[in-house]
């Protein structure tokens, strides 16, 4: 894409829109935005770290949008309100949604590789980057998270990369059904699960996202995403499973408390034993999608599976933030049912109590998860785990509390589940980590909010005092 007009991001620091940002930059376009959390002094190495990449930074007044030459770059979530919307509007800047401004990134790349599905994107996305990277093919990767492998002193937030080869690599959304706007070479579909909305829809646009490619990479694991699968021709089809049947089959699972060893088998080949640096069975079919959509893109399997044994993870995707008094402190993203269930069996899997302070991401995704959420926490919690959730995160405009923090608790100790709802995130906080004992792991969990890093730092600093 050639960028002949400067733009505007309201929301830069969104995990979304600043990898956006970055890579817009990266090209050499004019690139500045405003933020919220700019304005509050939240998360300053963010901004930094923009700045640094020669990111003009405003703040959310309307002062940095001065010419209807600009695009302005706004998510659905922005209201018509913000000042920055209102002088836009004035100066009939012409505006573009984030997924509209990617998509068009994307659809222009000569090779476009598009992660969908409700879990795992990001860290897919991740995991594909890199062995084109480890490889020599020089990727963009637009991704949600930052991505340990490219992060340096010089960029903390590297959940951007970019390349000057022809491939373009990037998590898609379904949550706002802009998948339809993506034409992808290679489609990897993850699964298809509750999240952000009812399970017809869904299957209809994850269904609609892989017909439209010329690969498509399906998880035969995943009822819903297995039935998709069936209805492409197999030369356009690349299939992935765990000990099953499939193009490309993970045996032979060993699991470790931060990385899991398996062997894989291409059909048609001799088995390739795979040792991954991330832990847990959904990581493993995560490595698959990786390296099926490698394969789909030209490279050998050694190659890929040699480049994946280096993936060294995502922040805030259980991630380590550190160990005190034999508790250990573990930050992650889980966020929806089947997210979090992955996360509490792959720590299951080895003894101690957990100690849970889950932040639901909103008040809308509470209501639709409800049914689901507590159905799995009342399944997977341990005797003797501990769950904690503070009220929903909130960042300003009309919302509707149909259901709440408090509901969800209530619907789990029913189950009979030790769970408390403790409305005030810093409380909750310091609550779990007065509870902690040697042997326990604290994880700290939820979305759409930067600061529940923080929050983990916080506690492993009180377990140290």
């Amino acid at each position: 894409m050639q960028h002949d007009k400067p733009y505007f991001f309201v929301g830069i620091g969104g995990s979304g829109m600043m990898p956006l940002a970055m890579i817009l930059a990266g090209q050499g376009a004019t690139v500045a935005g405003s933020d919220r959390s700019l304005d509050a002094g939240r998360l300053p190495a963010k901004f930094d770290d923009l700045e640094r990449r020669g990111v003009g930074l405003f703040p959310q007044d309307g002062s940095g949008i001065v010419s209807p030459d600009q695009i302005v770059v706004a998510s659905a979530a922005i209201e018509a309100s913000v000042p920055d919307m209102v002088r836009a509007a004035e100066l009939g800047s012409p505006r573009m949604t984030r997924a509209e401004l990617n998509a068009a990134l994307f659809n222009a790349a000569p090779r476009s590789i598009g992660v969908a599905g409700t879990s795992g994107k990001s860290t897919v996305t991740g995991m594909i980057g890199w062995i084109l990277h480890a490889t020599g093919r020089d990727p963009t990767v637009m991704n949600g998270a930052v991505m340990k492998n490219f992060a340096s002193p010089d960029a903390p937030f590297a959940s951007a990369l970019v390349g000057q080869g022809e491939a373009y690599v990037s998590e898609v959304d379904e949550s706002d059904g802009s998948i339809a706007l993506y034409r992808p070479h290679v489609a990897v579909l993850n699964n298809v699960s509750l999240d952000h909305m009812p399970m017809a829809e869904l299957i209809d646009l994850f269904g609609a996202f892989i017909a439209k490619a010329g690969k498509a990479v399906v998880n035969l694991d995943n009822g819903e995403g297995a039935a998709l699968a069936m209805t492409l021709p197999a030369d356009r089809l690349v299939t992935f499973a765990i000990e099953g049947e499939a193009d490309l089959v993970a045996n032979d699972l060993a699991p470790q408390p931060f990385g899991i060893d398996f062997q894989l088998v291409e059909r048609g080949a001799p088995p390739v034993d795979v040792k991954l640096q991330v832990p847990g069975r959904h990581n493993v079919s995560n490595a698959l999608a990786a390296i099926g959509a490698a394969r789909a893109a030209g490279i050998p399997l050694r190659d890929a599976v040699g480049a994946i044994q280096g993936f060294t993870g995502l922040k805030r995707r259980f991630e380590l933030v550190g160990e005190a008094n034999g508790v250990a402190v573990i930050d992650d993203f889980g966020h929806n049912p089947d997210k979090i269930a992955a996360t509490l069996d792959t720590l299951h899997a080895f003894p101690g109590r957990l100690l849970l302070l889950f932040q639901p991401h909103g008040y809308g995704p509470l209501k639709v998860m409800r049914g689901e959420l507590v159905a799995m926490f009342a399944s997977k919690l341990g005797a003797d785990d501990v769950l904690v959730l503070p009220d929903p995160v909130y960042h300003g405009g009309t919302v509707t509390r149909e259901v709440t923090s408090a509901d969800i608790i209530a619907d789990i100790a029913a189950a009979g589940r030790r769970a408390l709802h403790i409305a005030d995130r810093a409380t909750a906080a310091a609550h779990l980590a007065a509870q902690a004992r040697p042997g326990d792991r604290i994880v700290v969990m939820g979305a759409r909010d930067d600061t529940l890093s923080l929050v983990a730092k916080s506690m492993l600093d009180d377990l140290q005092t």
